[in-house]
């Protein structure tokens, strides 16, 4: 039993390559790493920019259609001037930037799966 044991641990730990496991290449393994680096970057910027800059974009909506709907107006909520004091609207280009940024990555997730769905049929 002991004798197996040293058999598999030294099989394991040997320096020749079994033909049938298949083949790591470290650039393509270092490539991967860094793309999911970037993605995960991306994601975040994405969110934050989205869900938490200037209050996030959340934040806006309501007021938004309250100026768009009914009598109020942007003063309302603190605006006073662009480049001096926006109010309730701080970073709402930002926020208007990343909601295309995420409309257009959802689309192209969704595109990408919906030629899969339909080539795999």
């Amino acid at each position: 039993m002991i004798k197996r044991l040293v058999n598999d641990l030294l099989i394991f730990f040997s320096d020749e390559e079994d033909p049938s496991e298949p083949h790591y290449d470290a650039v393509h393994l270092g490539g991967m790493v860094v793309v999911v680096l970037f993605a995960a970057t991306l994601l975040f910027w994405l969110l934050w920019s989205l869900l938490v800059f200037g209050g996030g974009i959340q934040a806006k909506i309501v007021p938004f259609f309250q100026i768009l709907l009914t009598k109020k107006t942007a003063g309302d909520f603190g605006y006073i001037g662009y480049p001096y004091e926006l109010g309730i609207f701080d970073g709402w280009p930002t926020n208007v930037v990343a909601l295309s940024f995420l409309i257009l990555i959802l689309y192209g997730i969704w595109h990408i799966f919906e030629r899969n769905r339909i080539s795999g049929e």
